[in-house]
């Protein structure tokens, strides 16, 4: 289930109280009380036990309702709960909220399976209800209601959701709902993100969060509903949570709150760490959304507040803007000799309101960084007067400033002022400071989802026969660690970089004649079965540069093994000459699977001290390039890559190609578990993978189906012989955003209108990346390509299918080349968009086309739709509306 009846929860029309009283201390009498005399729609008490409550007729039993109610509450017995739900089901309820707490296992699952009959939907149990207050819906035992307004809250904690009335009701804070999940049995944070991304009352959603089961429910949700509006969460429970028996540093933060941060980042949501920056970011990004997010320049009368803001900043990490010769020329024309000339602006304290107003026009010019304004009252002019004359400017422009006025009742008026233009208002320079990081944040993640790959990638193709061989072949020995040779051969096999390697017997001679065939110097490692980590067992010598040392290491190694491990199975010795790369550095990039969101991806500073460094980013699934180039920004490694002094930048794009790679070998074999590169050598030549870890598993933990984020479904892609050619039916891929443009430019316009139902002269990267950079989990567009004879190709027409949450309805639109219509392509399209939808089992597919497109009605007909009125245009003035059972009893 998912968002089917949710309206019936959020906007009933009718709502009984189960268990209603008027006993003062209980949960169904403080629950009959914030909804009497408040509830604009029919009421109903349900109670055997009175005739009547306070002259409000009662009813004995949900069959003696006068009607089904849309919304049950039920405060009764836990024993009672299930067959109360199986009641209300068959009368025609369509939600409930159970507030009762305490049902053991099997009266949960009794619940649910009355409830799934009816297809019922339940928020809770063990819940503290739901408010709607736009509708003056209280359906909790909450002591506080809520004003009208355009947040939702969604908490997991239900003693938070009473404190968090209190806190918001006291600084005037409204909300759309406010919803405490309780177990949330059914209705959880995926179904509710679902509604709420769509729900026109709410400008932004705010989550309260202690975990998350459902993963690829929720990150398809979030994606989905952060695309729509700003998504602000908080989560509970940071501490570290590694796994103490991983065998390789990335496989030690399964489980870790670092990887909630990478969901969080990849879904275009922002993450505050306390409940008062909820609200914070949540009036941030509602006023300044759309506002410059570059960097900051501080416009201040006093330089303690000043120095306060730049302080913030560089806790923060928000750049200053440095002030240009242009811009110090137009400030020196309008300030005082002393003014600070930098940034923070400091206009002195003695500063009149046109100097104020010349002060913020001159900064205007800077159209890529906010305006911080500071004002401390003085007894020169009067705060309101600023204020007042600013506010022409700050009007028209007020995404560009944001706003702190110095004090309480002396500043009251100027700061309503602002708000009322509305200029975001912060109580101090911190806090100003603290939102605008927060919508840098909030910015970067949503540039992310937007940003389109490079149509072709440079990487090797993956020898997946050979990658089967070798893993089977480990499984098969019972083993389930890789030795370095078999990690470096996967790896080769995969299309990554790898140093050659030459494994001989555990012999001073044998590993000689190696070294003499390599060339000096080298490095000499332990090989063996059991040993994880050889650095701590003295198993790895590096630089080694004669026959002579190589001679005196494999001894010592052998004998300080023996010593340290005596049940250790050595194998031998691997001989690798040492690479010696000018200006490297030493990454790790690893791979492993979360007990919650499936395969991750790890990038870091690499070598010995990887954890005491801890310098890492993770992320989820699958990457391509800007999504990894991405993930190595958020290190701290990443600004020594860029190059320093006379140090060349690394060659970032190798080591983004590393991490796609990574990413696509987590798709195409199931049984990796975990995986460590460390080091993975890097310069401005290249990479080249030193060393590597790698755990596999017969229960395949990895592949696609243990993905949060589906990657791209390569089984749906096909060929077909279309007029003598052969022409590829495939999915769509964000790499394909050039090629679409082309398309679509190609098409006349009056077959664009015919599609979209409007003319259109141009189309923004922002739609364009929006239809290539699809949820393959809920929506599906298929295009057909062919080849170009510069190795290229490109588009003849594509088919697209948006499917609801519920996976019920899907719509579609299709749209050949105008040169291409007639030819059958459109035909072929339909179907395998129909195919596919069968299979996954979506129920019915329909569309909304132009009377005049007769050539698209006759498409339909000919598929089998059947053509109707359109429900959105009842008069038939100008759409029909062809609908096909999938499924055969839709």
């Amino acid at each position: 289930m998912s968002i089917r009846h949710l309206d019936a929860l959020f906007s009933p029309a009718s709502v009984a109280v189960l268990g209603a009283s008027l006993r003062p201390a209980s949960v169904g009498g403080t629950v009959w009380r914030n909804l009497n005399g408040v509830f604009g729609g029919r009421l109903y008490a349900v109670n055997p036990k009175h005739a009547d409550l306070a002259g409000v007729e009662t009813f004995p039993d949900v069959a003696a309702l006068p009607e089904a109610p849309d919304l049950a509450v039920i405060c009764t017995p836990a024993a009672s709960v299930a067959p109360l739900i199986a009641e209300l089901g068959a009368r025609g309820t369509r939600a409930a909220i159970v507030v009762t707490a305490g049902l053991d296992k099997a009266q949960r699952q009794a619940m649910l399976d009355a409830a799934r009959i009816h297809t019922l939907r339940i928020l809770g149990p063990n819940c503290i209800g739901m408010l709607a207050p736009h509708i003056g819906l209280n359906a909790s035992f909450s002591h506080i209601g809520a004003e009208p307004g355009d947040l939702a809250f969604v908490s997991q904690s239900g003693a938070l959701v009473t404190a968090m009335l209190d806190w918001a009701g006291s600084r005037g804070i409204g909300f759309s709902h406010f919803v405490s999940l309780g177990e949330h049995a059914d209705v959880d944070f995926g179904d509710l993100l679902d509604y709420l991304g769509s729900d026109a009352k709410t400008r932004a959603i705010l989550l309260y969060i202690e975990s998350v089961e459902e993963s690829p429910k929720f990150m398809s949700a979030a994606r989905a509903a952060a695309r729509n509006k700003p998504v602000i969460v908080v989560k509970a429970g940071r501490s570290a949570a590694g796994q103490a028996a991983a065998a390789s540093h990335t496989g030690a933060l399964a489980g870790s709150d670092a990887v909630f941060d990478a969901a969080i980042a990849r879904a275009g949501m922002l993450r505050v760490n306390s409940l008062q920056d909820l609200f914070l970011a949540a009036e941030t990004l509602a006023r300044f959304r759309d506002g410059p997010s570059g960097g900051l320049i501080v416009l201040t009368n006093g330089g303690g507040a000043g120095v306060m803001a730049a302080d913030a900043a560089a806790a923060e990490n928000v750049p200053l803007t440095p002030l240009s010769d242009a811009l110090l020329a137009r400030l020196n024309a309008v300030l005082p000799p002393n003014w600070s000339h930098a940034n923070p602006v400091d206009i002195i304290g003695d500063a009149p309101g046109q100097r104020y107003v010349d002060a913020l026009q001159a900064l205007s010019a800077e159209s890529d960084s906010a305006v911080l304004f500071i004002q401390a009252p003085t007894a020169i002019v009067p705060s309101t007067e600023i204020a007042q004359a600013l506010l022409p400017q700050v009007a028209r422009a007020p995404r560009r400033v944001l706003g702190c006025w110095l004090g309480d009742g002396a500043v009251k008026e100027a700061r309503q002022i602002f708000r009322n233009a509305g200029v975001p208002d912060f109580d101090t320079p911190e806090e100003a400071v603290r939102a605008f990081s927060f919508l840098r944040t909030y910015r970067l993640h949503q540039e992310e989802l937007l940003q389109t790959p490079p149509a072709r990638s440079a990487a090797r193709a993956m020898d997946l026969p050979r990658i089967r061989a070798i893993v089977d072949g480990v499984l098969a020995s019972g083993r389930d660690l890789l030795t370095e040779p078999e990690a470096k051969d996967l790896l080769d096999a995969a299309g990554l970089p790898v140093v050659a390697t030459r494994v001989v017997a555990p012999d001073a001679a044998a590993a000689q004649q190696a070294a003499a065939e390599l060339g000096y110097p080298i490095a000499l490692k332990i090989l063996s079965h059991t040993i994880s980590h050889k650095s701590d067992v003295g198993g790895v010598r590096l630089n080694i540069a004669s026959a002579a040392e190589l001679g005196e290491a494999c001894n010592a190694m052998l004998a300080r093994v023996r010593e340290l491990r005596p049940d250790a199975d050595v194998q031998g010795f691997t001989v690798q000459r040492m690479v010696q790369l000018k200006h490297a550095h030493e990454l790790i990039i690893g791979a492993s699977v979360d007990p919650v969101f499936g395969p991750i991806v790890l990038f870091g500073q690499g070598g010995t001290a990887v954890e005491v460094l801890a310098d890492r980013a993770l992320a989820l699934p699958p990457l391509n390039t800007p999504l990894a180039l991405a993930q190595i920004e958020r290190t701290r490694v990443a600004r020594l890559l860029h190059g320093y002094r006379d140090e060349p930048a690394a060659d970032l794009g190798a080591i983004a190609q590393v991490l796609v790679s990574v990413s696509q070998l987590l798709v195409d074999l199931p049984e990796l578990a975990e995986l460590d590169i460390n080091p993975l050598l890097v310069n401005h030549e290249g990479a080249v993978a030193l060393d590597a870890r790698v755990r596999v598993s017969a229960q395949k933990p990895a592949g696609a189906a243990h993905f949060a984020i589906q990657p791209y479904p390569q089984a749906l892609v096909e060929s077909w012989v279309w007029q003598g050619e052969a022409i590829t039916l495939r999915p769509i891929r964000p790499e394909d955003e050039a090629q679409h443009r082309r398309f679509l430019e190609q098409i006349d316009p009056e077959d664009i209108r015919l599609r979209v139902f409007y003319s259109r002269r141009s189309i923004e990267h922002s739609e364009l990346a929006r239809l290539t950079q699809i949820d393959y989990a809920r929506e599906m567009a298929f295009i057909a390509t062919r080849p170009l004879p510069d190795d290229g190709e490109e588009t003849l027409g594509t088919v697209r299918a948006a499917v609801d949450p519920d996976n019920h309805t899907a719509e579609f639109g299709v749209i050949v080349r105008s040169d291409l219509k007639g030819s059958g392509l459109g035909h072929r399209l339909m179907s395998k968009m129909i195919e596919h939808l069968r299979a996954r089992g979506t129920q019915c597919l329909v569309g909304t086309v132009l009377r005049e497109n007769q050539g698209m009605l006759e498409l339909a007909q000919s598929l089998g739709f059947q053509e109707t009125v359109n429900p959105s245009d009842p008069d038939d003035r100008g759409t029909r509306f062809v609908r096909l059972n999938l499924q055969g009893n839709a």
